[in-house]
């Protein structure tokens, strides 16, 4: 494989992306031309706080959103150069 991606490196954003939420809360940040307020998510899901948060903590921990605090307040945005090479890896499959 001609991929710059680990297989840990890949198992472990297939998992943070193996969740509808997950999924959702991806495609609003690709949605979203700067970043994606924390505020925004929480009001996108009718689930607890503390779930969300683990939901985007799975995705920062997995590479695939950059976080940026201001203040009080955090907001995340798709970090495409691990979503890039994630992209890759699983091209690599096809033999293309």
């Amino acid at each position: 494989m001609n991929t710059n991606l680990s297989d840990e490196r890949a198992e472990i954003i297939s998992k943070a992306l193996a969740d509808p939420c997950r999924i959702k809360i991806m495609e609003a940040a690709k949605e979203e031309r700067d970043w994606l307020q924390c505020q925004a998510i929480t009001q996108m899901f009718a689930l607890t706080q503390s779930t969300v948060a683990r939901h985007i903590n799975q995705l920062v921990d997995a590479g695939l959103l950059q976080v940026e605090k201001d203040g009080r307040h955090t907001r995340y945005k798709i970090n495409k150069e691990t979503l890039g090479e994630y992209v890759s890896y699983l091209r690599s499959f096809s033999g293309k």
